[in-house]
């Protein structure tokens, strides 16, 4: 699942899942280090934007994804509604084929222009492996980074369920993932790094232009 409909209010309401960067709209790179990762269906909560993704859609011979484009309701409203949305989303035969507690879930910003598969599919390793229902990537500092994280469908929609509250720290925290770091090369950018404003833009392309 891929947050895609936010204001982008720190970059003066720039649409952000559409900049380029390294020749890539972010809303591309973050859907296809998805769909490296395995995932067998995209969904993205925002406006529907398909020109912005260049990976083929539906299955078949072409290795392609299902994408499903949700908004919640009213568009824009926050990342707590859209996560709602996009659950309510997931198919029922994504569910069935998965057992009880669901498919795994992986919930992913848009504006990640350098994150891989290798993390996401560390992460869902990390998840199926282990105790807890979630797992959310960890900076170098130890900071959770909770738009690049994985769970269990049934102990996350049961969290939202019953979650009156609008932050993604107040939801994941109380649900209690488990933190995986990430090795770093300084030679290379984080994964984590995120396109919300002009600054860290700049920080983005000058990555790219070494």
């Amino acid at each position: 699942m891929v947050l895609a409909g936010g204001r982008a209010a720190r970059l003066g309401g720039a649409d952000k899942p559409g900049l380029v960067i390294g020749g890539r709209p972010l809303l591309d790179a973050v859907a296809g280090a998805a769909v490296a990762a395995g995932a067998g269906e995209l969904i993205i909560v925002g406006p529907r934007r398909p020109d912005l993704i260049r990976i083929p859609a539906g299955r078949g011979p072409d290795g392609g994804v299902p994408v499903r484009w949700v908004s919640e309701d009213p568009p824009g409203s926050g990342p707590v509604p859209a996560l709602r949305c996009g659950l309510a989303a997931v198919t029922g035969e994504a569910a069935a084929r998965a057992g009880a507690a669901g498919p795994l879930v992986l919930v992913l910003a848009a504006d990640l222009p350098f994150l891989g598969s290798g993390p996401l599919t560390a992460l869902a390793g990390a998840v199926r492996g282990g105790a807890a229902d979630g797992a959310v990537l960890a900076d170098e500092d130890g900071r959770p980074q909770w738009l690049i994280s994985c769970w269990r469908y049934g102990p996350l929609r049961a969290g939202i369920d019953n979650y009156a509250g609008h932050s993604m720290r107040g939801l994941f925290g109380a649900l209690r993932p488990a933190r995986m770091g990430w090795p770093r090369d300084d030679r290379e950018p984080p994964p984590w790094l995120d396109c919300d404003t002009p600054e860290a833009v700049d920080q983005a392309r000058a990555w790219v232009s070494r």
